[in-house]
């Protein structure tokens, strides 16, 4: 299995690289959201850029220095899931409605990274929390009920405000597509869980151990 968070072969630099070229094409897809009027490809655009600059803003208000597969992983998923609603310009259709693994490889790749947010969360408590101590068989369940809890609260959210937008006569920012495509969704979330549960601890714990040092029992 391919370790899509390793991008082998890329170096440091280059990862960092390709993160920047992502965010200068998110301003991009802002401005066609901008001179179209779309609310949702404004909203989820700004929503996405912010999500890219959290990496600068741990490392400059708290000293956290990620690494830079973890950058390029994030700034990727929030990209695909940008770039899928706006495409490429002038053309009739975007990635999410002709391309029909596009939402499932978006949906994969989001999930991965709250099981990334989840995992990190748990083991910094684990490491620095006495006598609390979590057995990796828990975590690995830990990891996929996580991601599964958030994607449920995230197809309510779905659900919620698409409904508001019908009700209000406007634009919703967020569309549900029917119970099917909701199931799908969960589906392709503990996917991305899975993924992480078996292939992206190692990745997480060298940065986990390098910001959050285990602290010394002499």
């Amino acid at each position: 299995m391919v370790q899509l968070w390793n991008f082998p072969r890329l170096s440091a630099s280059r990862q960092r690289r390709l993160a920047r070229a992502m965010q200068v094409s998110l301003i991009g897809i802002l401005l066609v959201g901008l001179y179209d009027g779309d609310s949702s490809i404004i909203v989820n655009t700004v929503v996405a850029l912010c999500v890219t600059h959290l990496p600068a803003v741990l490392e400059r208000e708290y000293d956290v220095s990620l690494d830079a597969r973890l950058s390029l992983w994030i700034t990727s998923a929030v990209f695909l899931h940008a770039f899928g609603m706006v495409g490429v310009p002038w053309t009739p259709l975007n990635p999410y409605q002709s391309v029909w693994w596009w939402d499932h490889l978006t949906h994969s790749l989001s999930a991965s990274v709250v099981a990334a947010v989840g995992y990190s969360t748990a083991r910094i408590v684990d490491s620095h929390g006495g006598a609390i101590e979590l057995p990796p068989r828990f975590m690995f369940v830990y990891i996929v009920l996580f991601v599964l809890a958030f994607g449920v609260l995230w197809e309510v959210l779905e659900f919620a405000v698409s409904r508001l937008a019908f009700l209000h006569g406007g634009e919703p920012v967020l569309v549900q597509y029917g119970l099917e495509d909701t199931l799908l969704d969960l589906v392709f979330d503990m996917v991305g869980g899975v993924a992480v549960a078996t292939r992206g601890t190692e990745l997480l714990d060298d940065v986990i151990q390098a910001e959050f040092p285990t602290p010394s029992n002499s």
